[in-house]
This record gives C-alpha cells, structure tokens and sequence, in this order.
C-alpha cells in the first residue's frame, strides 16, 4: 500500500494496543476481549483507560471520552484528524490492519525483576525531590529495582505488595510487575491506613511519619483491590482512607464510609487537588 493510499477507514482498523505499545504504554492486565492501561491521556495510578480487542476501539473512564484509532492518536498529540493519518502513515509497516491477534497478546513479555536495592541512583534520588518525598522516606520505605523488559534493563523506585508483585516509578514511566495486587504492612496497631498509591503513602509519611509508624497500612495500588481489604476494616479502632479527589476515589471512599463507622475520609486535607501528592508537591512540606 502507498503511504498517500491509506484510507480513513484502513486507519480506524490499525491495532490501538500495538500503536500504544510503539508509543511506550503496555497494558496493565488483559483478558480475552480488553486490555487495560494506565491512562496515556493523564496521570493515574490505576488502570482505567480500556482497549476492547474485538471491536478495536479505546475508552478512557477517568476523561469519559473514547474512539477509534484516529481519535487517540488525534488526542494524545493534539493533531488534526490529517496529521493523525500521516504518523499512521509514516509507520504503516509497523502496525497490523488485521484485529489483535489474542493468543499472540497473552504471550507478551512479562517484566522481569532483576535485582533490588537501596535506592542510590542520583535519578531516582532526584525523582523523589521532584516528588517531593525526602530521600530518607523514601530510602525507607521503598528499593530502586532493575527490571528487564524486551530484553532491555531500566530501573524504578519500587513498592512490593504482599504477594512478591512490584509497583514501579520513575520520572519518565510508571508499570508494576506481577502478581499485582495491594501492599500492607501489619504491626498490630489499633489505627490503619489506606492509600491509594505510592507516593500518596509515601506524602503521608513525609508530613506525619509518627502516624505512619504507630499506624498499620495498606497501599492499594488500584482501586480495583478495595473488595480485598475490607474484610480488614472492622478490626481497627479507626481507619484514615486518603483517595484520589476524581470520580472513583470518590465513590470508593463514599462506598467505605457507608460500609463502615470506624473510616474517616482525609481527602479535605487535599481537596483543591487531584491527590495529596499532587498537594505536597505544590505547597511544599506541610503540617495537618
């Protein structure tokens, strides 16, 4: 096919999930008819942007906007519908016109684990300043981790959840080994807490570290592993929840208060911005 050939509706059928994959976004988890990705349209720590394999087409839950291929390479780069076509184009020999292929999906290269450590690298270190999280926070409470990824090596700051899984972040990509589920550390304390994510752990113990170690706590890492933990609720004498201030943080904290007497939401503390990492980094170090 010639480049100046590609039809529109030729462009429509490009794979969504190899595009995203050229783009440096993978999927999170995958099933037989979608993958899941975290959102290449903005910040998020779970997976709520859904590519559905048999009808190609892409969803974002958190912006409640979707489309074919056109529409996400229009959204992602800020192009016109035009110059969307002539990037398909330009890679034309890269991408399948045929749908995804699922058995070939499901045998994608899995992140390996390479080695851990204290976290030393000056990138990561910077990372953190960045994040405003303190070095000595986050040297605590996290490991830099080398990974291997189609046969590349890469490192992150990593947060291990309870089954082995890790959470990964640098200032460039965020992605999380397998198994994938919530991390917790339990001290038989009487109060606990949940965040959603790392750094939103990691901001809680950077303004109030002796509520973070006189606290059990429970890191979610995607809101899709609250079902689990509630079980562990009603053994705590009090239950601090810090959630993200969208659309699903919010109707998981009003699901844990209707459920539960003994849960305070803590997202006033934050409630100009998107999460309280998001606060910590514009207002500085700051006290309750």
């Amino acid at each position: 096919m010639e480049l100046n050939q590609l039809s529109w509706r030729s462009a429509r059928n490009i794979c969504i999930v190899k595009i995203l994959a050229k783009l440096g976004h993978y999927p999170t988890r995958k099933s037989e008819k979608e993958a899941w990705f975290l959102s290449p349209l903005r910040t998020e720590t779970q997976a709520s942007f859904s590519v559905s394999l048999i009808k190609n087409l892409w969803f974002d839950f958190g912006l409640g906007i979707g489309g074919n291929t056109i529409d996400l390479i229009m959204v992602m780069k800020s192009w016109s519908a035009r110059e969307a076509l002539e990037f398909l184009e330009h890679d034309i020999e890269s991408f399948s016109f045929s749908p995804p292929d699922v058995t070939h999906l499901s045998k994608e290269p899995e992140i390996q684990i390479l080695d851990v450590q204290i976290i030393q690298l000056h990138a990561l270190i910077d990372y953190l300043n960045f994040r405003n999280i303190p070095f000595e926070i986050g040297r605590k409470y996290c490991r830099q981790v080398w990974y291997g990824f189609k046969g590349k090596r890469f490192f992150a700051i990593g947060l291990q959840n309870y089954k082995g899984g890790w959470e990964l972040r640098n200032r460039y990509y965020k992605t999380s080994s397998s198994p994938k589920t919530y991390s917790s550390f339990e001290r038989g304390a009487k109060n606990l807490l949940i965040t959603e994510g790392m750094f939103d752990f990691l901001s809680v113990a950077t303004i109030d570290e002796d509520l973070v170690q006189n606290s059990d706590y429970i890191i979610l890492n995607s809101l899709a592993f609250l079902d689990r933990i509630k079980m562990l609720i009603p053994k705590y004498d009090k239950v601090l929840i810090y959630l993200d201030n969208d659309s699903a943080g919010k109707k998981a904290a009003t699901s844990l208060l209707n459920l539960f007497d003994n849960v305070t939401d803590c997202s006033d503390l934050y409630g100009a911005y998107k999460d309280l990492n998001e606060k910590l980094q514009s207002e500085g170090c700051w006290k309750k």
